[in-house]
């Protein structure tokens, strides 16, 4: 199976702690990068993942708040000094223009790559990005800003090949994309070859959800039905349930409430306020309701 993983850079809500840094993480997909937020330390948090700067295809921002953003120009900085070429793509809310377009021009003016600023409409789900493995999407979300998440949903890959039976029965390798395809193969005489005999199923098709920050959203879970992996924010335990409101944040419990709704494969939380000491209540309070959850720390990789 192809590479599909998750590496958490930052994982704190607004206020960075010894303990975590804010929100940031890259999604590899078969080898092509994809920065998720970008606070405050996140380079130095992708020089200790060891994740290479140079494949980082494009970012992609869920709002413009500081705790989300912060870490942005130091990076792209960053990445003319050690001569980057190849252009990166950055996407955000309305406004991505007039904030960081000024920044771009001052302190990256000498850049050798070029950086593209698209501002999206977060108020409906639209594809944003598509290449030959996978297509992203945002997912409309209820914060203080404009802000969004985003879906990547991995393309299907062929089915696998029988070496065995390929061989037995002489197919030429001029015909292996075909049969990876799904066609039967004829032999001389007229006998039939179904293509089940010729290969086994492609791999499952993986998807991951990126949901913060944002109020409690139940239409959340049609979006992304059936989804592999959600990562929803869980700032708050349910005793703060008012305060999320109030801040347009969600609880564990509701981000918990959202996976089981979606029918979610895991869920994992994240964003956690930096009031607790520890977020065991955070987990016990969402595996009450959607046992398979995980917390998240700074540092982990999740593959899927």
């Amino acid at each position: 199976m192809q590479k599909f993983d998750i590496h958490i850079l930052g994982c704190g809500a607004a206020l960075p702690t010894p303990r975590r840094l804010s929100s940031s993480q890259v999604v590899n997909i078969r080898e092509k990068l994809f920065m998720l937020d970008c606070a405050e330390g996140t380079q130095m948090a992708l020089r200790r993942s060891h994740i290479s700067f140079s494949h980082l295809q494009a970012i992609f921002l869920t709002h413009l708040h500081g705790d989300h953003t912060f870490g942005l120009i130091g990076m792209l900085s960053t990445f003319g000094l050690l001569g980057r070429t190849q252009d990166l793509h950055i996407y955000g809310p309305h406004d991505l223009q007039r904030i960081f377009q000024p920044q771009i021009d001052y302190f990256c003016a000498d850049s050798p790559y070029k950086i593209i600023l698209h501002e999206i409409n977060t108020n409906t789900p639209q594809t944003i990005y598509e290449d030959r493995s996978v297509i992203i999407s945002t997912l409309p979300l209820a914060h203080r800003v404009p802000c969004c998440g985003y879906l990547f949903r991995e393309k299907p890959t062929p089915r696998h090949i029988r070496r065995d039976m390929i061989d037995f029965y002489h197919i030429p390798i001029s015909q292996i994309n075909n049969i990876k395809a799904g066609i039967d193969w004829t032999l001389p005489d007229g006998t039939l070859i179904p293509n089940e005999r010729l290969t086994t199923p492609a791999d499952p098709v993986r998807s991951y959800a990126y949901c913060t920050d944002t109020t409690y959203q139940p239409q959340l879970a049609d979006l992304i039905r059936g989804i592999t992996c959600l990562y929803h924010e869980a700032t708050f335990a349910q005793e703060h349930a008012l305060l999320a409101k109030q801040t347009f944040h969600s609880t564990a419990a509701q981000a918990a409430q959202i996976a089981r709704d979606a029918q979610a494969g895991r869920l994992i939380l994240g964003h956690f306020s930096s009031r607790y000491q520890t977020e065991d209540i955070l987990l016990q309070e969402a595996q009450q309701i959607f046992p398979n959850t995980f917390l998240v720390e700074d540092g982990l990789k999740i593959s899927l």
